[in-house]
């Protein structure tokens, strides 16, 4: 049972040193970025808390955010990488799960498959923001084309898996990969290598919000999980529900819950 984020003990708000939150539906509203929650993100980090989205874009949209939003890192692609923009030395440092050659051989393998899902799958879609990507295939199944039907969606699921490669379904999209990662594993790794700490260690001090099955790995792991309250449309796919979850959808709902978590 999700508990209102209203419901969080004042005890737990006070360890919070870190917000994750995804981007899509999570961060947007109907797709776009509502000024409340740039707001919000400021907000996070005037307190001290460092700020740092989890979500399933490109890399090239992810370069963007590194550097131009109020935030401390961004995990992208599902966790193919993380960006962490230094400040001080004004340079990009970029981590990747797997080489260049790596990612050049799953490209080529996931050129062949998109083709099959495409002629199989009326309807779908790559992704419009494809061309930025360097790690994952995104078919488009409700962003920019008429949504597809939950069957469908799990059909694609069925031919990236067939093909040996992982798949998630985000609130728009469904995302293919070869590799054992997903947006924990990196997680872990920007925790270790830029913050110092180690995840397991300090995941109490951790507020994740999201919205959708792509979100699982982290609701799991992080006891004080939240979901916006959109997420109640896909509570028949998610075996492992968010702790706490917001009044309102998407950007709105994250406002909220930083409203709450930095009330005094």
């Amino acid at each position: 049972m999700m508990k209102p984020i209203a419901k969080m003990p004042k005890t737990i708000k006070k360890k919070i040193r870190y917000v994750l939150a995804d981007i899509d539906d999570t961060l947007t509203l109907k797709g776009r970025l509502p000024a409340v929650v740039f707001g919000a993100m400021e907000r996070i980090q005037k307190a001290g808390i460092c700020m740092i989205p989890i979500t399933g874009r490109p890399a090239g949209w992810c370069d963007h955010i590194a550097r131009m939003w109020p935030v401390d890192g961004i995990v992208g692609e599902n966790g193919a990488f993380y960006f962490y923009y230094d400040n001080r030395q004004r340079k990009m440092r970029r981590r990747y799960f797997r080489s260049e050659g790596q990612r050049s051989t799953d490209r080529e393998k996931l050129g062949i498959l998109k083709l099959e899902i495409l002629k199989i799958i009326p309807g779908c879609r790559v992704s419009a923001d494809q061309a930025y990507r360097e790690a994952d295939l995104a078919i488009d199944y409700c962003e920019d084309v008429a949504a597809l039907s939950t069957e469908d969606v799990d059909r694609i699921v069925t031919l990236f898996e067939a093909a040996g490669a992982r798949a998630k379904i985000s609130s728009i999209h469904v995302n293919g990969w070869f590799g054992e990662y997903d947006k924990l594993t990196m997680t872990r790794m920007l925790f270790a290598e830029v913050f110092k700490d180690e995840l397991e260690a300090v995941k109490t001090n951790v507020i994740f919000i999201g919205d959708s099955p792509n979100d699982v790995p982290m609701f799991r792991f992080f006891p004080h999980s939240v979901g916006v309250a959109n997420i109640l449309q896909f509570k028949e796919k998610i075996k492992h529900k968010p702790t706490y979850v917001t009044r309102q959808e998407g950007g709105h709902g994250f406002a909220e819950m930083v409203d709450s978590i930095l009330a005094k």
